[in-house]
């Protein structure tokens, strides 16, 4: 079994690693000539003003007495300058946002592997091109330009920490940047050197004003604190204009543009393709730039004219991507050139009776499209001849896409080639080792060398084929790892054999029916990864099912129960994920209702008599003063941070104390079944209350209550079997070292079991929505841990919300596997095969286009399937310890009745 683990972790890891050949090359060609305008330029040097989080309708609005919010920027409008919207595309993040603005490309898609703080390919840039460039700001986004762009980019950033959500003025982020710019002129003119390197051509001057931002994740773009930081960015930039203007001399060589990055959801948020994130405004003025230009009318798709009442003033709209090639315009430097078909690299590599080039192509239509231009141009009809350039740019696209993917289907057809025979071959051997399907089957006579000797010939002439290809070396991984795969499945010949002969003595109509019930029970579960009420359905189909067996008419408590808990659960799926407020009220009570079940719990052990009542009543004082702390916890905080206090210290630690305790106190509880079950409750729900936000704080208990249900269904379903049970559930005691002997062969519903399993897995991965959208990742439910802006630290305080769940349903599981003596080997091995049947479907699935909602959520999905089995390893194993694990505080063993 070891090895079979470690055999299939390693297959599993180049399915894996297959899709970031196949979808995430980046198709940068380097080593291009970037190529710059021949006429003078009208700018010397470029103020580049980028407010991090600013929405274009907070920026062009009126308020509510019918002034601006920001008045200077409404007189550049007007007076002096050219105003539009900057049409951002997904993924509305900071990285791709700044890629995008400064190197004049969309976001490389490769860069989801590594985050957005990291470069996954070097690229050109505005920055990389300009003589110097002084940069204020973020050290986040700063870095990002300065690490490969030489000594010629000076970078000045706060520290880290000064990113506080709940601190009580974020915009002190900005008034640094302003006040350091002020310092950094003044300085200049008593530093000689600095002096003349500000008077040089080709410089830039780049502001990242990160204020915006941060009050509309803490406060809401709708927010007082949201609409006066733009206030306070417009009076910076007024000073700063006026500031230069002084410095220079008035000599009208400075272009400004300011712009932003990304906008935000109305419920503080971003990174999709909501309009109010891809609207971001674009104002630019100063040398270069046209002045203000009235008209009568204007077209456009949106409301922003009328409601802005800016319909006299012609709006120029822009996407992200073409304001690089703007500000290099406007200041003489070289365009960054990022990308070219690659059609030569392919060629060269590829047996030319392989080859098939891209059409539109080769059949010189580009040719003609760049005749048409010349010629247009020669008679002045210039509209024309950009036309005519722009559909050039998307055949040069769509071309530089085909040669980019030319492999794509070969490399996809051998890795579902391995896919198909890793199941294969995983499937026989739970037949083999954990059933009695093949028993009846007499042994034949072992394949001859014949066999061994094909598939080594087969692996040779793959091996050939891609040498004379010149292919990567992880081409030879991906298409010779399907020879040993089925060579296996083909060795196993007599189970197969056995398998077909069990299966034609099966009656065809009750194997059909299992058949379709598990093929759309598989359907529905990866349905649930794209529609969260894909899981209601399924509940409610889940509900029903006592009726199909004897439990209803032989349980009907049991059967009522698991009834109500299925569609109580139900309802959590169909709550909203985005969008929502926090709700303290309903934390609270969820609280209350752990502190419930606190007292009955005692009150069951003061009406016990035993020896170690006293220890176990002490155990759960404990835990309920904990509840009672992360209540006071979470009601303090919500209200700190209201008034803008920040998070108290007192609260702080707290939170990170009961978050360390729930580790241990369960080990403390007896190991008599219910007992630690509810203790690693109680535990669990006390730091879930600290990261809860409003309705997800009962998901824990209605999840639990479902589970304590199925752990009785199944007993019951063992005794109607014919199985005998010698101890009833709440006398049952968790060991951890389990008799070999006691497990058994698989059965028919051991598939259900394990089928059940994976449902509530993912039901409580999804059922709250705690990863349905990049949206729902509300930082504000780690606010009572800490408030300033971590990503590792608060990442990993919501990937712990998420796995609480799922512990308390390996814990329950660990249960099922006691009372029906259901082998862990047997079990990993079935979730294995349903596991890679979903992966399977995710792998055509996965995407390396639009948002990086759309590109991460097809990403995790496919290592949420393949990582599946190992995750059960490791959370049996979490199970396990929870569960059968005793520590003794008086360092001797303790007697316990039963």
């Amino acid at each position: 079994m070891l090895l079979l683990f470690i055999v299939g972790l390693l297959v599993h890891f180049v399915f894996f690693a297959s899709i970031f050949d196949i979808y995430f090359t980046s198709p940068l060609v380097h080593g291009m000539t970037p190529q710059s305008t021949p006429l003078p330029p009208p700018a010397r040097r470029l103020m580049l003003i980028v407010a991090d989080g600013l929405r274009a309708d907070a920026l062009y609005e009126l308020d509510e007495n019918g002034d601006s919010r920001a008045p200077f920027i409404r007189n550049i409008i007007m007076h002096e300058g050219s105003w539009g919207v900057s049409h951002t595309r997904v993924p509305t993040e900071s990285r791709p946002g700044h890629v995008a603005l400064i190197a004049g490309f969309y976001e490389d898609v490769s860069a989801v592997a590594k985050g957005w703080k990291e470069n996954p390919v070097e690229f050109d840039s505005l920055i990389n091109e300009s003589k110097y460039t002084w940069s204020w700001g973020s050290p986040d986004i700063l870095s990002m330009f300065a690490k490969a762009a030489g000594k010629h980019v000076y970078t000045y950033s706060y520290d880290a920490n000064d990113e506080d959500f709940g601190a009580q003025d974020v915009t002190k982020l900005d008034t640094w940047v302003f006040d350091n710019i002020k310092e950094f002129f003044h300085a200049a003119r008593k530093n000689q050197s600095l002096f003349s390197q500000l008077n040089e051509e080709k410089i830039v001057f780049f502001l990242h004003l990160l204020g915006i931002d941060t009050n509309g994740h803490a406060h809401r773009p709708s927010s007082r604190e949201y609409k006066e930081n733009v206030k306070l960015v417009d009076e910076g930039i007024k000073e700063l204009a006026s500031l230069l203007k002084e410095f220079y001399g008035n000599d009208e060589k400075t272009a400004f543009i300011l712009t932003s990055d990304h906008g935000m959801t109305d419920w503080g948020f971003h990174g999709t393709g909501h309009p109010s994130e891809t609207y971001t405004p674009f104002v630019t003025w100063g040398a270069g730039i046209k002045y203000p230009q009235k008209v009568s009318a204007q077209q456009f798709d949106d409301a922003l004219l009328k409601e802005c009442k800016l319909e006299d003033w012609k709006r120029r709209d822009i996407n992200q991507a073409d304001i690089a090639p703007l500000m290099a315009s406007l200041i003489g430097v070289p365009f960054p050139l990022n990308s070219v078909v690659k059609m030569t690299q392919k060629k060269e590599v590829t047996l030319s009776f392989l080859f098939t080039p891209f059409k539109l192509l080769s059949d010189s239509k580009h040719l003609n499209l760049l005749r048409k231009a010349r010629s247009y141009i020669k008679q002045n009809k210039f509209e024309e001849a950009v036309s005519l350039c722009q559909e050039l740019i998307q055949l040069a696209l769509q071309g530089l896409s085909y040669y980019h993917t030319y492999d794509r289907f070969f490399l996809g057809f051998n890795v579902v080639l391995g896919f198909v025979g890793w199941a294969s071959y995983a499937s026989l051997h739970i037949i083999k080792s954990h059933s009695s399907l093949t028993r009846s089957v007499s042994k034949v006579k072992k394949p001859s060398g014949l066999l061994p000797c094909s598939f080594v010939a087969i692996g040779i002439l793959i091996a050939i084929f891609l040498l004379i290809q010149s292919c990567p070396w992880t081409y030879y991984v991906y298409c010779l790892l399907p020879v040993p795969i089925w060579y296996a499945v083909l060795r196993e010949y007599q189970v197969i054999q056995g398998l077909v002969t069990s299966l034609l003595t099966f009656p065809p109509r009750h194997f059909a029916g299992y058949l379709l019930v598990y093929t759309l029970g598989i359907e529905v579960l990866v349905l649930s990864f794209f529609y969260r009420y894909m899981l209601t359905a399924g509940l409610v189909v889940l509900a029903v099912w006592p009726f199909t067996t004897q439990l209803w008419t032989r349980a009907k408590g049991i059967s009522l129960s698991w009834i109500f808990f299925c569609l109580l659960l139900a309802v959590f799926p169909l709550m909203p994920v985005v969008g929502r407020k926090p709700d303290i009220f309903l934390v609270m009570g969820a609280g209350l209702l752990v502190l419930l079940l606190s007292l009955f719990v005692i009150t069951s052990l003061i009406k016990r008599k035993e020896s170690f009542v006293n220890e176990e009543l002490v155990l759960n004082l404990l835990q309920m003063l904990s509840t009672v702390l992360s209540m006071f916890a979470v009601y303090s905080t919500h209200n700190s941070l209201l008034k803008k206090q920040g998070l108290p210290l007192i609260n702080q630690i707290i939170s990170w104390v009961i978050l360390a305790s729930s580790f241990v106190v369960p080990l403390l509880s007896p190991t008599v079944l219910f007992e630690r079950l509810v203790s690693i409750l109680l535990s669990s729900m006390s730091t879930y209350l600290l990261l809860s936000r409003g309705y997800e704080a009962f998901f824990p208990l209605v999840l639990s209550c479902l589970m304590f249900v199925w752990i009785h269904t199944e007993q019951e379903i063992l005794q109607q079997s014919g199985v005998s049970c010698k101890q009833k559930v709440t006398s049952i005691q968790f060991t951890y070292n389990t008799d070999i002997t006691q497990f058994r062969q698989l059965c028919p519903d051991d598939i259900r079991r394990a089928f059940f399993l994976v449902f509530f897995l993912l039901t409580a991965f999804f059922g709250t929505g705690n990863i349905a959208s990049l949206n729902s990742f509300d930082l504000a439910s780690v606010y009572c841990f800490l408030t300033v802006f971590s990503p590792y630290t608060m990442g990993a305080l919501m990937m712990w919300k998420i796995i609480i769940p799922f512990v308390l349903v390996m814990c329950a599981f660990e249960v099922v596997q006691l009372t029906t003596q259901l082998s862990s080997k047997s079990l990993f091995l079935m979730v294995l095969v349903i596991s890679d049947i979903m992966a399977l479907h995710f792998f055509f699935l996965v995407k390396d286009y639009g948002s990086w909602l759309d590109i991460g959520t097809s990403i995790s999905h496919y290592v949420i399937v393949m990582s599946m089995a190992i995750v059960l390893v490791f959370l049996n194993g979490l199970a396990q310890l929870l569960t059968t694990k005793k520590l003794n505080l008086y360092g001797r063993p303790k007697s316990h009745l039963i």
